[in-house]
């Protein structure tokens, strides 16, 4: 058989993309000229919320690099762009979990059973400002923020009525919670043994993460050494004790609400894994003994395209970091797994049922891009602690996507658009750069000591206020659209007897326990934190000997010390 010779070809792509390209000149030169003439767009250059360029349209063009296999995939593999699940939603929907807490126990266990007999299917803690900074309700920092901004725990006994008659054992938790994550992980153990829950049963999540509490939010106790060395142990104790468990929550959602952009966001967040990662395995763990177990929590903001575009790229760049970097042998290793809140940061204290529609579509862009679980804010979180009525519609919006949208129905919908591909591939772009800025510095903590991070959210927030008082960026009902307000909407007020009542409780809570027992079980807290020793198992004796929060945090400080930011 005679061979003939290959004849000099332009590949089949290329060929089409040159077609392309010559089509869109011509689409430009002629209709889209005529068009801009007659009416001009709104405005000389459209910008995304994280200052990306927005193209007038978006094409195969703009996907040339882009392979399949490499770059999307399918649900369920590397890199998981489509989903962190094969089946996703079809299976099961995402847990619908509202974050809540508020006065005493007894008061949010109430809120609790209303949620769940609505059908929420997840439970979510705030916790007040005392509670997440190490101080019992009766100490003098603590007053006027007993209860404020979330439930106020102080002792075991709190931590019971806040549980009771809720079953752990069907039910997940996720507890925001970051410096003093240990002592609430050790109550809810301790609870659900209390309930004859076996500890191996118990499914959810404590915050954890503490470096985005030194860039941007601020709650943090102990150094930061200190606090990744607390952060290891409880993954240690989590691996061997809690195999369900997410011992830590790595937190983009705080960075965007203190006025970071979506890059920033995801670049940050990942980052701050990367940094749990590596203290893990100097601490001798091996990665694929705990790294399944991570889970991440992103902020939902306004720009709907760029916001899934996040949550996609997030989970392909976190997948090839896991890959490449850590040389992760278990697949499940590289999945991102995420929690998400409507951005509370966009909600207005003017108009504030507009902010039912603002929570809908930042939900859809969660699910849209493939969220695990789901916290949708309730209208009037700009003026107080939301009622009952706001907090029903808040999860009506989440099972209003689930069940009437149909957007549950496909798995990773938005997938093959062109600008979605496109976006996505811009966002891990601006993410990757900024983790080679970060990995230059010495990774996210000593970016965080320079003071890297918190310049970076600043200025982009700085940026974003001076557009909205510019009326460059239109905010309804705010520097647009206004319109006299109704007066007297009722909201939710915690009444100045919480407090006086969580003391009393406290004072007869201190005079029962068995006050030896638990001073004993002080010095084992001090003893583990200045020695090797995993820190959570003298906790967890701690706690059920009766020892208080307040009590705990001050034997660590004693050991460790407390962070005074430069």
């Amino acid at each position: 058989m005679k061979i003939k010779s290959a004849k000099k070809h332009c590949p089949a792509g290329a060929k089409s993309g040159a077609k392309l390209k010559s089509h869109m000149r011509r689409w430009e030169a002629l209709a889209l000229k005529k068009s801009l003439v007659r009416l001009p767009e709104r405005r000389a250059r459209f910008v995304g919320d994280s200052g990306m360029e927005i193209k007038r349209l978006y094409t195969p063009l703009d996907l040339r690099e882009n392979d399949y296999l490499r770059d999307l995939g399918f649900p369920g593999e590397p890199p998981f762009t489509r989903g962190a699940q094969p089946t996703m939603y079809r299976s099961r929907f995402w847990t619908m979990r509202q974050y809540a807490g508020f006065g005493t126990a007894q008061e949010t266990n109430q809120r609790y059973r209303y949620l769940l007999k609505h059908g929420q299917t997840g439970l979510s803690v705030a916790f007040d400002l005392p509670t997440q900074i190490g101080y019992d309700c009766d100490h003098p920092l603590a007053e006027g923020e007993v209860g404020k901004v979330g439930v106020a725990i102080s002792t075991l006994q709190d931590a019971e009525d806040l549980f009771r008659g809720i079953p752990l054992d069907k039910v997940s938790t996720s507890m925001t919670i970051n410096s003093t994550a240990a002592i609430l992980l050790a109550m809810y153990i301790a609870v659900a043994e209390k309930q004859g829950v076996r500890t191996e049963s118990l499914e959810g999540t404590i915050q954890n993460d503490i470096l985005k509490e030194y860039a941007a939010r601020g709650t943090y106790i102990y150094p930061p050494r200190e606090s990744m060395r607390v952060i290891t142990d409880i993954f240690a104790f989590c691996r061997k004790r809690l195999p369900k468990f997410n011992p830590i929550s790595i937190s983009g959602y705080h960075i965007r609400e203190a006025g970071s952009s979506a890059v920033q966001e995801a670049a940050f967040t990942i980052a701050n894994g990367i940094a749990y990662v590596e203290a893990a395995l100097e601490s001798g763990m091996d990665v694929d003994s705990f790294a399944s177990r991570l889970s991440f929590f992103f902020n939902a903001h306004n720009n709907f395209l760029e916001e899934t575009a996040k949550f996609r790229a997030a989970r392909r760049l976190w997948a090839s970091i896991m890959r490449d970097r850590f040389k992760t042998r278990d697949p499940k290793s590289a999945v991102m797994r995420f929690h998400v809140q409507t951005a509370g940061s966009t909600l207005t204290a003017q108009q504030p049922d507009n902010n039912i529609v603002r929570v809908a579509f930042q939900a859809m862009s969660a699910v849209m891009g493939g969220a695990q679980s789901l916290h949708t804010n309730s209208r009037d979180e700009a003026l107080a602690l939301p009622t009952e009525d706001s907090v029903r519609i808040a999860l009506r919006t989440q099972q209003l996507l689930a069940h009437e949208s149909g957007i549950a129905d496909t798995i990773d919908p938005l997938g093959g658009s062109y600008a979605v591909e496109a976006l996505t591939g811009e966002i891990e772009a601006g993410a990757r750069e900024y983790l080679k800025k970060i990995a230059l510095m010495g990774g996210a903590v000593k970016a965080i000591e320079a003071g890297f991070m918190q310049s970076e959210i600043a200025d982009s927030a700085y940026r974003h206020q001076r557009e909205v008082e510019s009326g460059n960026r239109v905010v309804v009902g705010v520097n647009r659209f206004q319109s006299p307000e109704p007066p007297g909407r009722q909201v939710l007020r915690v009444s100045p007897s919480v407090e006086r009542r969580q003391r009393r409780k406290l004072a007869v809570f201190r005079r029962k326990r068995n006050l030896r027992r638990a001073q004993a079980a002080l010095e084992g807290v001090k003893n583990a934190a200045g020695g090797t020793d995993n820190v959570v198992p003298p906790i967890l004796e701690a706690v059920k000997s009766g020892a208080t929060l307040g009590e705990i945090s001050d034997a660590l400080r004693e050991i460790f010390g407390e962070h005074r930011e430069i």
